[in-house]
Protein backbone atom coordinates (compact mmCIF):
# COMPACT_ATOMS: atom_id res chain seq x y z
CA UNK A 1 0.00 0.00 0.00
CA UNK A 2 1.67 3.43 -0.87
CA UNK A 3 1.06 6.81 1.23
CA UNK A 4 -1.12 8.27 -1.78
CA UNK A 5 -3.75 4.90 -1.71
CA UNK A 6 -3.83 5.48 2.21
CA UNK A 7 -4.93 9.01 1.84
CA UNK A 8 -7.90 8.44 -0.42
CA UNK A 9 -10.83 10.01 1.18
CA UNK A 10 -13.83 8.10 1.03
CA UNK A 11 -15.87 10.35 -0.51
CA UNK A 12 -13.79 9.94 -3.21
CA UNK A 13 -15.43 6.71 -4.30
CA UNK A 14 -16.38 6.20 -8.17
CA UNK A 15 -18.22 3.44 -9.05
CA UNK A 16 -18.28 2.85 -13.23
CA UNK A 17 -20.23 0.10 -15.36
CA UNK A 18 -19.73 -0.90 -18.85
CA UNK A 19 -23.06 -2.80 -20.45
CA UNK A 20 -22.85 -6.03 -19.32
CA UNK A 21 -23.97 -6.34 -16.36
CA UNK A 22 -25.60 -3.28 -15.26
CA UNK A 23 -27.67 -4.46 -12.60
CA UNK A 24 -25.53 -6.07 -11.10
CA UNK A 25 -23.60 -2.33 -10.42
CA UNK A 26 -26.47 -0.91 -9.53
CA UNK A 27 -27.27 -3.51 -6.58
CA UNK A 28 -23.56 -2.71 -5.67
CA UNK A 29 -24.13 1.07 -5.23
CA UNK A 30 -26.99 0.08 -3.64
CA UNK A 31 -25.13 -1.49 -1.32
CA UNK A 32 -22.47 1.07 -0.41
CA UNK A 33 -25.08 3.77 -1.04
CA UNK A 34 -23.50 5.60 -3.87
CA UNK A 35 -25.02 6.50 -6.81
CA UNK A 36 -23.69 4.77 -9.93
CA UNK A 37 -21.29 6.61 -11.79
CA UNK A 38 -22.55 8.70 -15.05
CA UNK A 39 -20.61 7.36 -18.16
CA UNK A 40 -21.73 5.98 -21.85
CA UNK A 41 -20.24 3.27 -23.41
CA UNK A 42 -21.45 3.24 -27.28
CA UNK A 43 -20.80 1.90 -30.32
CA UNK A 44 -20.09 3.67 -34.00
CA UNK A 45 -21.90 2.67 -37.08
CA UNK A 46 -19.11 0.82 -37.88
CA UNK A 47 -19.14 -1.48 -34.25
CA UNK A 48 -16.23 0.67 -32.79
CA UNK A 49 -16.55 1.13 -29.15
CA UNK A 50 -17.01 4.74 -27.50
CA UNK A 51 -16.60 5.72 -23.88
CA UNK A 52 -16.93 8.52 -22.08
CA UNK A 53 -17.03 9.38 -18.09
CA UNK A 54 -19.58 11.98 -17.79
CA UNK A 55 -18.07 13.22 -14.29
CA UNK A 56 -14.88 14.25 -12.78
CA UNK A 57 -12.68 11.90 -11.57
CA UNK A 58 -9.90 13.70 -11.38
CA UNK A 59 -8.27 12.02 -8.36
CA UNK A 60 -10.84 9.56 -7.48
CA UNK A 61 -10.84 6.15 -6.74
CA UNK A 62 -12.54 4.62 -9.41
CA UNK A 63 -13.73 0.79 -10.00
CA UNK A 64 -14.95 -0.07 -13.33
CA UNK A 65 -17.92 -3.20 -13.05
CA UNK A 66 -17.39 -5.50 -16.29
CA UNK A 67 -18.47 -9.29 -16.58
CA UNK A 68 -16.55 -10.31 -19.78
CA UNK A 69 -19.43 -12.38 -20.72
CA UNK A 70 -21.48 -13.07 -23.91
CA UNK A 71 -20.03 -11.36 -26.22
CA UNK A 72 -17.40 -11.61 -24.45
CA UNK A 73 -15.01 -9.63 -27.10
CA UNK A 74 -17.06 -6.70 -27.45
CA UNK A 75 -17.28 -6.60 -23.37
CA UNK A 76 -13.87 -6.90 -23.25
CA UNK A 77 -13.37 -4.33 -25.47
CA UNK A 78 -15.29 -1.90 -23.53
CA UNK A 79 -13.84 -2.43 -20.32
CA UNK A 80 -10.50 -2.16 -21.92
CA UNK A 81 -11.20 1.44 -24.03
CA UNK A 82 -13.55 2.43 -20.37
CA UNK A 83 -10.21 1.89 -18.17
CA UNK A 84 -8.08 4.11 -20.65
CA UNK A 85 -10.86 6.80 -20.35
CA UNK A 86 -10.38 6.85 -16.80
CA UNK A 87 -6.78 6.55 -17.03
CA UNK A 88 -6.65 9.70 -19.19
CA UNK A 89 -9.49 11.52 -16.90
CA UNK A 90 -6.59 11.53 -14.24
CA UNK A 91 -8.13 8.67 -12.20
CA UNK A 92 -6.23 8.02 -9.45
CA UNK A 93 -6.40 4.73 -9.09
CA UNK A 94 -8.80 2.37 -11.47
CA UNK A 95 -9.41 -0.92 -10.02
CA UNK A 96 -11.52 -3.56 -12.80
CA UNK A 97 -14.08 -5.29 -11.35
CA UNK A 98 -14.89 -8.53 -13.37
CA UNK A 99 -17.11 -10.65 -11.56
CA UNK A 100 -16.69 -13.20 -14.46
CA UNK A 101 -13.19 -13.45 -15.75
CA UNK A 102 -14.11 -14.09 -19.91
CA UNK A 103 -11.37 -16.33 -21.36
CA UNK A 104 -10.70 -18.04 -18.26
CA UNK A 105 -10.07 -21.84 -19.92
CA UNK A 106 -7.57 -20.93 -21.81
CA UNK A 107 -4.90 -20.73 -19.46
CA UNK A 108 -2.32 -23.05 -20.74
CA UNK A 109 -0.61 -24.25 -23.87
CA UNK A 110 -1.78 -27.90 -24.10
CA UNK A 111 -1.10 -28.83 -27.57
CA UNK A 112 0.82 -27.16 -30.45
CA UNK A 113 0.55 -24.00 -31.92
CA UNK A 114 -2.25 -22.43 -29.67
CA UNK A 115 -2.48 -19.29 -27.21
CA UNK A 116 -2.50 -18.66 -23.56
CA UNK A 117 -5.22 -16.44 -24.33
CA UNK A 118 -5.98 -15.55 -20.38
CA UNK A 119 -2.58 -14.18 -19.76
CA UNK A 120 -2.65 -11.94 -23.04
CA UNK A 121 -6.31 -10.52 -21.35
CA UNK A 122 -4.12 -9.67 -18.59
CA UNK A 123 -1.48 -7.97 -20.41
CA UNK A 124 -4.45 -6.26 -21.74
CA UNK A 125 -5.96 -4.95 -18.41
CA UNK A 126 -2.33 -3.94 -17.16
CA UNK A 127 -1.52 -2.08 -20.63
CA UNK A 128 -5.12 0.18 -20.73
CA UNK A 129 -4.45 1.64 -17.10
CA UNK A 130 -5.96 -1.01 -14.59
CA UNK A 131 -4.37 -0.77 -11.49
CA UNK A 132 -6.19 -3.26 -9.57
CA UNK A 133 -8.16 -6.15 -10.55
CA UNK A 134 -10.83 -8.01 -8.33
CA UNK A 135 -12.69 -10.66 -9.96
CA UNK A 136 -14.54 -14.04 -8.67
CA UNK A 137 -14.08 -18.07 -8.89
CA UNK A 138 -11.39 -17.71 -11.79
CA UNK A 139 -11.25 -20.82 -13.25
CA UNK A 140 -8.00 -21.15 -12.24
CA UNK A 141 -5.49 -20.49 -9.89
CA UNK A 142 -2.66 -19.61 -11.58
CA UNK A 143 -4.45 -16.64 -13.62
CA UNK A 144 -3.74 -14.71 -10.41
CA UNK A 145 -0.27 -15.31 -11.37
CA UNK A 146 -0.42 -13.69 -14.89
CA UNK A 147 -0.69 -10.08 -13.69
CA UNK A 148 1.74 -8.31 -12.09
CA UNK A 149 -0.39 -5.99 -10.36
CA UNK A 150 -2.63 -6.55 -7.12
CA UNK A 151 -5.59 -9.18 -7.73
CA UNK A 152 -8.10 -9.60 -5.01
CA UNK A 153 -10.24 -13.39 -6.24
CA UNK A 154 -12.89 -14.05 -4.09
CA UNK A 155 -15.26 -16.84 -4.09
CA UNK A 156 -19.04 -17.21 -4.36
CA UNK A 157 -18.76 -20.04 -1.36
CA UNK A 158 -19.90 -17.78 1.22
CA UNK A 159 -22.89 -16.57 -0.77
CA UNK A 160 -23.29 -20.47 -1.67
CA UNK A 161 -23.75 -21.27 1.69
CA UNK A 162 -26.64 -19.20 2.80
CA UNK A 163 -28.75 -20.62 0.31
CA UNK A 164 -27.31 -24.42 0.60
CA UNK A 165 -27.34 -24.58 4.65
CA UNK A 166 -31.45 -24.02 4.62
CA UNK A 167 -31.89 -26.06 1.48
CA UNK A 168 -29.47 -29.25 1.92
CA UNK A 169 -30.32 -32.29 4.24
CA UNK A 170 -26.73 -32.63 4.72
CA UNK A 171 -26.98 -35.84 6.73
CA UNK A 172 -28.32 -37.20 3.05
CA UNK A 173 -26.22 -35.48 0.65
CA UNK A 174 -22.84 -36.28 -1.62
CA UNK A 175 -21.12 -33.10 -2.92
CA UNK A 176 -20.13 -34.62 -6.38
CA UNK A 177 -17.30 -32.90 -8.81
CA UNK A 178 -18.47 -33.09 -12.95
CA UNK A 179 -14.10 -33.34 -13.37
CA UNK A 180 -11.04 -34.03 -12.08
CA UNK A 181 -10.73 -29.94 -12.16
CA UNK A 182 -13.58 -29.24 -9.67
CA UNK A 183 -12.36 -31.58 -7.21
CA UNK A 184 -10.95 -29.09 -4.91
CA UNK A 185 -13.82 -26.73 -5.13
CA UNK A 186 -16.30 -30.50 -4.17
CA UNK A 187 -13.86 -30.64 -1.09
CA UNK A 188 -14.40 -27.21 0.57
CA UNK A 189 -18.16 -27.23 -0.45
CA UNK A 190 -18.39 -30.62 1.30
CA UNK A 191 -16.32 -29.56 4.31
CA UNK A 192 -18.25 -26.48 4.68
CA UNK A 193 -21.87 -28.47 4.36
CA UNK A 194 -21.00 -31.48 6.57
CA UNK A 195 -21.17 -34.25 3.42
CA UNK A 196 -19.40 -36.32 1.70
CA UNK A 197 -18.12 -35.90 -1.44
CA UNK A 198 -16.90 -37.61 -4.81
CA UNK A 199 -16.52 -37.36 -8.39
CA UNK A 200 -17.74 -37.88 -12.08
CA UNK A 201 -14.97 -39.63 -14.54
CA UNK A 202 -15.72 -38.38 -17.94
CA UNK A 203 -14.36 -37.99 -21.59
CA UNK A 204 -14.98 -35.40 -23.83
CA UNK A 205 -15.96 -36.26 -27.52
CA UNK A 206 -16.15 -32.90 -28.46
CA UNK A 207 -16.18 -29.06 -27.34
CA UNK A 208 -20.11 -28.99 -26.69
CA UNK A 209 -20.44 -32.94 -25.96
CA UNK A 210 -19.48 -34.95 -23.10
CA UNK A 211 -19.31 -38.56 -21.67
CA UNK A 212 -19.36 -39.18 -18.01
CA UNK A 213 -17.93 -43.09 -17.88
CA UNK A 214 -18.15 -43.74 -13.62
CA UNK A 215 -18.82 -42.40 -10.14
CA UNK A 216 -16.22 -42.14 -7.71
CA UNK A 217 -18.13 -42.52 -4.34
CA UNK A 218 -21.50 -43.82 -2.87
CA UNK A 219 -24.53 -42.07 -4.06
CA UNK A 220 -26.91 -44.70 -4.26
CA UNK A 221 -29.95 -43.43 -1.62
CA UNK A 222 -28.62 -39.88 -1.31
CA UNK A 223 -29.37 -36.33 -3.38
CA UNK A 224 -26.43 -34.94 -4.85
CA UNK A 225 -24.90 -31.80 -5.13
CA UNK A 226 -23.00 -31.29 -8.10
CA UNK A 227 -20.39 -28.19 -7.97
CA UNK A 228 -18.20 -26.07 -10.47
CA UNK A 229 -17.30 -22.90 -11.61
CA UNK A 230 -18.90 -22.40 -15.06
CA UNK A 231 -20.79 -24.41 -17.22
CA UNK A 232 -21.59 -23.16 -20.98
CA UNK A 233 -23.54 -25.53 -22.86
CA UNK A 234 -24.38 -27.54 -19.76
CA UNK A 235 -23.01 -30.35 -21.31
CA UNK A 236 -20.77 -31.56 -18.02
CA UNK A 237 -23.34 -31.11 -15.16
CA UNK A 238 -26.39 -33.04 -17.66
CA UNK A 239 -23.87 -35.79 -18.59
CA UNK A 240 -22.82 -35.93 -14.54
CA UNK A 241 -26.50 -35.34 -13.51
CA UNK A 242 -27.40 -38.39 -15.04
CA UNK A 243 -25.37 -40.81 -14.48
CA UNK A 244 -25.10 -40.34 -10.58
CA UNK A 245 -29.04 -40.56 -11.14
CA UNK A 246 -28.25 -44.38 -13.13
CA UNK A 247 -26.50 -45.03 -9.93
CA UNK A 248 -29.14 -44.42 -7.31
CA UNK A 249 -29.14 -40.70 -6.68
CA UNK A 250 -32.52 -39.88 -5.87
CA UNK A 251 -32.24 -36.05 -6.31
CA UNK A 252 -29.14 -34.08 -8.40
CA UNK A 253 -28.87 -30.05 -8.42
CA UNK A 254 -26.05 -28.28 -9.46
CA UNK A 255 -24.41 -25.38 -7.78
CA UNK A 256 -22.43 -23.22 -10.36
CA UNK A 257 -20.41 -19.62 -9.83
CA UNK A 258 -21.04 -18.44 -13.26
CA UNK A 259 -24.14 -19.31 -15.83
CA UNK A 260 -22.62 -18.70 -19.15
CA UNK A 261 -25.55 -20.59 -20.49
CA UNK A 262 -24.81 -20.50 -24.37
CA UNK A 263 -26.90 -21.94 -27.31
CA UNK A 264 -26.64 -25.54 -26.42
CA UNK A 265 -27.43 -24.92 -22.67
CA UNK A 266 -31.24 -24.80 -23.51
CA UNK A 267 -32.27 -27.99 -24.21
CA UNK A 268 -30.24 -29.44 -22.24
CA UNK A 269 -31.62 -27.90 -19.27
CA UNK A 270 -35.26 -27.99 -20.08
CA UNK A 271 -35.29 -31.89 -20.76
CA UNK A 272 -32.38 -32.88 -18.45
CA UNK A 273 -32.22 -34.35 -15.36
CA UNK A 274 -31.19 -31.47 -12.66
CA UNK A 275 -34.20 -30.75 -10.21
CA UNK A 276 -32.25 -27.13 -10.06
CA UNK A 277 -30.17 -25.28 -10.82
CA UNK A 278 -27.88 -22.55 -8.16
CA UNK A 279 -25.56 -19.84 -10.01
CA UNK A 280 -24.76 -16.34 -9.07
CA UNK A 281 -25.66 -13.30 -10.80
CA UNK A 282 -22.12 -12.63 -11.95
CA UNK A 283 -23.46 -12.87 -15.72
CA UNK A 284 -27.03 -11.93 -16.83
CA UNK A 285 -29.52 -14.84 -16.48
CA UNK A 286 -33.52 -14.94 -16.57
CA UNK A 287 -34.55 -17.19 -13.68
CA UNK A 288 -37.56 -18.60 -15.53
CA UNK A 289 -35.50 -19.30 -19.38
CA UNK A 290 -34.86 -22.96 -19.31
CA UNK A 291 -37.84 -24.37 -17.60
CA UNK A 292 -36.20 -25.78 -14.66
CA UNK A 293 -35.71 -24.42 -11.53
CA UNK A 294 -32.85 -21.97 -11.60
CA UNK A 295 -31.95 -20.35 -8.41
CA UNK A 296 -30.11 -17.07 -8.85
CA UNK A 297 -27.81 -15.56 -5.50
CA UNK A 298 -26.71 -12.17 -5.84
CA UNK A 299 -23.08 -11.55 -5.10
CA UNK A 300 -23.59 -7.74 -5.09
CA UNK A 301 -23.27 -7.40 -1.20
CA UNK A 302 -19.69 -9.77 -1.30
CA UNK A 303 -18.23 -7.42 -4.20
CA UNK A 304 -19.75 -4.00 -2.77
CA UNK A 305 -17.31 -5.46 0.34
CA UNK A 306 -14.46 -5.81 -1.18
CA UNK A 307 -15.08 -2.44 -3.62
CA UNK A 308 -15.22 -0.52 0.01
CA UNK A 309 -12.33 -2.44 1.98
CA UNK A 310 -10.45 -1.90 -0.98
CA UNK A 311 -11.03 1.65 -1.31
CA UNK A 312 -10.13 1.89 2.47
CA UNK A 313 -6.96 -0.10 2.48
CA UNK A 314 -8.82 -3.17 4.77
CA UNK A 315 -8.00 -6.35 4.18
CA UNK A 316 -10.69 -8.33 2.12
CA UNK A 317 -9.22 -11.89 3.53
CA UNK A 318 -12.15 -12.39 6.09
CA UNK A 319 -14.42 -12.43 2.90
CA UNK A 320 -13.05 -15.91 1.76
CA UNK A 321 -14.43 -17.03 5.10
CA UNK A 322 -17.23 -19.47 6.23
CA UNK A 323 -18.40 -19.61 10.04
CA UNK A 324 -14.64 -20.39 10.37
CA UNK A 325 -13.68 -22.08 7.46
Amino acid sequence: MTEEEALIPAQQLKVFSCNSNIPLAREICDYIGIPLGKAEVTQFPNGETFAKVNENIRGRDVFVIQSICYPPNQHLMELLIFIDAARRASASRITAVIPFYGYARQDRKDQPRVPISSKLVANLLVASGANRILTMDLHAQQIVGFFDIPVDHLYASPVFFEYLSKKTDTKNTVVISPDAGSMKMAAAYAGILGCTFGMVAKKRIDPTTVEATTVVGEVAGKEVLIVDDLTETAGTLTAAAQICLEHGATKVRACVSHGVFGRFAYDRLKNGPLAEIITTNTTPIDPGEFGVPITVVSVAPLLAEAIMRTHNCESVSSLFRVKGF
